[in-house]
């Protein structure tokens, strides 16, 4: 059991700490609207993954099935979306005056990200079919999974939320930060380009 826990929260890791559009998003929240909106971001993400494994767990055989035409309705939408974020960091205002009537979205960001990331709906996929599927109480062992899903993802995201708060500080000059502003869109945008590629 120890050994599947390992390998179970090592998978889990990799996938929340590896770069992705809800990773990049952590990073520029900190950065743009600071720690707090950042870390709703966090826990928000975290837990639309959590709610993703369970659903993936909870319905296995139908998502199989249906998997490649929601892959695609999934990219779909969710390359819309985060093209929509990527133009919102582009432009966003770096003044702290521009920036205190700035929208604050952090638990809407990163949830709704998450949940139209078809790398989340994949990874849990993999993991629910590698550490759950299979084993004698598959009920408990989604249980573990989730919670560790949960757990890695509070870390590996806010992983790049702490960069962020830590970038911020060297970002006080608006040129700057402008300059990272647009760094962080067109990688958002690249991102979203690499899911068709």
């Amino acid at each position: 059991m120890n050994s599947l826990m390992l390998a179970m929260t090592t998978f889990a890791f990799v996938g929340a700490v590896t770069p992705g559009p809800v990773n990049i998003l952590a990073t520029s929240t900190a950065v743009t609207q600071g720690i707090r909106e950042a870390i709703k971001h966090v826990v928000a993400a975290s837990l639309a993954y959590s709610l993703v494994v369970v659903v993936c767990g909870a319905v296995m055989q139908s998502l199989l099935a249906l998997l490649p035409s929601l892959e695609t309705v999934m990219q779909l939408i969710g390359s819309v979306f985060l093209l929509y974020l990527a133009y919102q960091i582009f432009t966003a205002p770096v003044s702290a005056t521009e920036r205190s009537a700035q929208l604050k979205s952090g638990w809407w960001t990163g949830s709704v990200t998450q949940l139209l990331n078809p790398k989340a709906w994949l990874y849990a996929l993999s993991g629910v079919s590698i550490y759950v599927v299979g084993q004698q109480n598959q009920a408990l062992w989604l249980g573990f999974y989730t919670l560790v899903s949960l757990l890695v993802c509070l870390v590996g995201i806010g992983v790049w939320a702490l960069i962020g708060h830590i970038l911020a500080n060297k970002l006080e000059n608006p040129r700057k930060q402008r300059q990272f502003n647009r760094t962080m869109a067109i990688v958002l945008a690249v991102s979203v380009a690499a899911i068709w590629i």
